[in-house]
């Protein structure tokens, strides 16, 4: 599990994975994480973790060298740093150019709603704006392959022992110190050894509000099918929020596996089998509920 995330984190996949992308409105790149075994419960997360390129690796040694699962922002970064972490510029050539960009377009879109001045058209820095006047002056960045991406992970070893894990960097140009779903257990990800385990992408500040991937294993656990368990989850999202974009994958203990989407044109997963070592890249059509 942790292997693979970092792998995912050291080569940046996607741009959204990892060091060197996804800046937030300092320019800054931040890192979320979560890993999670299915035998004890135990977990290990950390969110807006700063300078440190291993995030699902301090996410484990969280878990493995404290009593608490959950560590961010700047203290975080000096967990790590206590515990052996090298800390690092996560700049990158192409963060720094997509920040100097949003800049020169006056930070749009954003993530700003009920604050002077108009977030539509000025970067700020913004106050609070009179309810009773506006409702919504938000510009939101859209929440697709181009600018977001979370690399989630369910493995089962020989002895039938599931863990599930997340990271990501995060959505584009974020207001510092945002931290999404990817880190929350049960939001980003969760896993039960006695059922399986599912995991989360895209709208992570909307993800976090219904704890899908908790669900999904609950569906699994009253006798859905995993691709049912994770259309349900979905479908329970959707009612409050018609437009969300996200989509989940969930895996039984006995190695069934299956995912759902909504509000993207198209969602791939992989699944390796055991014996082969083969990869299957597997598409996903998204569902309606209209």
């Amino acid at each position: 599990m942790e292997k693979g995330c970092s792998l995912c984190e050291e080569e940046r996949c996607d741009g959204t994975v990892g060091y060197g992308g996804s800046p937030d409105e300092n320019g800054e790149t931040t890192l979320d994480a979560m890993i999670m075994d299915g035998k004890t419960h135990s977990v290990g997360a950390v969110g807006c973790l700063r300078r440190i390129k291993s995030a699902i690796s301090v996410a484990r040694s969280i878990m493995e060298h404290t009593t608490h699962s959950f560590l961010a922002g700047e203290e975080a970064t000096q967990f790590a740093i206590k515990m052996g972490f090298k800390e690092e510029d996560l700049h990158s050539k192409e963060s720094i150019e997509m920040y100097e960009q949003w800049k020169k377009d006056h930070c749009q879109p954003n993530y700003w709603k009920n604050v002077l001045p108009d977030p539509k058209t000025s970067c700020g820095p913004y106050k609070p704006h009179d309810q009773s006047k506006v409702t919504d002056q938000a510009s939101k960045v859209q929440v697709d392959a181009n600018n977001h991406d979370t690399i989630g992970m369910i493995v089962i070893d020989s002895n039938g022992t599931i863990a599930a894990g997340a990271s990501t960097n995060g959505l584009k140009f974020k207001i510092p110190g945002r931290v999404g779903d990817t880190p929350i257990p049960g939001a980003g990800a969760y896993v039960d050894n006695e059922i399986g385990a599912a995991a989360g992408t895209g709208d992570g500040d909307i993800l976090v509000r219904f704890l899908p991937s908790f669900q999904t294993v609950e569906n699994m656990r009253n006798g859905m099918a995993p691709s049912a368990a994770a259309e349900d989850a979905l479908r329970r999202i959707v009612k409050y929020v018609p437009k969300f974009e996200g989509a989940l994958v969930a895996a039984t203990k006995d190695g069934k596996y299956g995912a759902a989407s909504h509000g993207w044109s198209y969602f791939k997963y992989c699944v390796i089998n055991k014996n082969t070592g083969k990869v299957e890249i597997i598409p996903v059509k998204p569902i309606s509920f209209s």
